[in-house]
């Protein structure tokens, strides 16, 4: 089964009816195919700025207990390459969570991300390849 990453403005907006990115993050929930993956970061950042309700974030918790998106663990060997993503893309800046999904995206060879971020038209995995944003 093909992968795509998953950021948190796209959760956001799937839990938040009025969230701009609203219908699009529906539709593209709908129509999805592939396994989502995510971090326990962007998860974090997702609840978060879900304060506002905690039906939404409850909601959102059931729906990921439900198995609608994978969520893939940084272990403390993760931190140096997180690290040296973090001090390279520092002028946009990356954030822990954008790091983290990076780095998944190099370590289990992942290129397209559903995101609502336009920083992931800068970020690059390994250096190199862009990624392919299926939701902006």
């Amino acid at each position: 089964m093909k992968k795509i990453l998953i950021d948190s403005g796209p959760l956001i907006a799937l839990f938040d009816g009025n969230d701009k990115y609203h219908q699009k993050a529906v539709e593209f929930i709908k129509n999805n195919t592939s396994e989502l993956i995510t971090t326990l970061a962007s998860i974090t950042e997702t609840l978060h700025l879900l304060d506002f309700n905690r039906n939404a974030q409850i909601d959102f918790l059931s729906w990921l207990n439900e198995g609608a998106v994978s969520i893939e663990p940084i272990d403390n060997d993760d931190l140096s390459r997180i690290k040296e993503l973090t001090v390279k893309y520092r002028d946009l800046p990356m954030d822990f969570a954008d790091a983290c999904l990076v780095f998944l995206g190099e370590k289990l060879n992942i290129d397209k991300i559903a995101t609502i971020d336009r920083d992931f038209d800068i970020y690059r995995i390994k250096g190199k390849q862009y990624f392919k944003v299926v939701l902006k």
